[in-house]
């Protein structure tokens, strides 16, 4: 890591805007790795947790591709489904988020519903009210019953911000560069 540089990871609840945050950073010109696109990417058919995850669940098979929607199907409603299936893909997202990181210089974002994927780097959590989380999510015409669940799967509001090394409020009524000054100015305090 270059010296002056920051590495932190977004996360938060589903539809709290961690990408929007995450964006916003980019503008601002650091690196962004999306822990989700490596996580689809090791489902894929040569990917590093596709034969884990085919031969565990068969039935989300579909000529050959694994089937996400299916997936998620079965792991959203059972929580030791959902166990099962991070200890097939955490490691192998994570060896390709060390692999990404080792090519980067400079500020690096690194994007995770995840918050134990990165348990070294500064945990910045996202945080808005459930009310406009599932209004984010329909708008991304998500179903209603989908959202509640993949809500209910994860951590609760207040557990998200225990977790938090630093809370990023995007619930609408602060500007989002606000915020964001907000957490410069807190990385570059906590500096060593």
């Amino acid at each position: 890591m270059d010296k002056g540089s920051h590495r932190i990871v977004i996360t938060g609840g589903i539809g709290t805007g961690k990408s929007y945050v995450a964006r916003h950073l980019t503008s601002l010109g650091w690196s962004l790795i999306e822990a989700d696109r490596i996580g689809h990417a090791v489902l894929e058919r040569h990917g590093e947790a596709y034969d884990s995850v085919s031969q565990r669940w068969p039935s989300v098979l579909e000529r050959g591709e694994i089937q996400r929607m299916a997936l998620a199907d079965i792991v959203f409603a059972d929580p030791d489904e959902l166990a099962r299936l991070e200890s097939i893909t955490h490691p192998a997202i994570r060896k390709e988020i060390d692999r990404q990181t080792e090519l980067l210089s400079g500020n690096v974002v690194v994007e995770s519903p995840v918050t134990e994927m990165l348990p070294d780097w500064p945990r910045i959590v996202v945080d808005a009210p459930e009310a406009l989380r599932v209004d984010r999510l329909l708008a991304r015409g998500m179903d209603i019953n989908d959202a509640r669940r993949r809500m209910a799967s994860q951590p609760t509001r207040a557990q998200w911000r225990a977790l938090a090394d630093f809370v990023f409020d995007n619930g609408g009524a602060v500007p989002i560069e606000h915020e964001v000054r907000r957490l410069l100015h807190w990385l570059d305090v906590r500096r060593p």
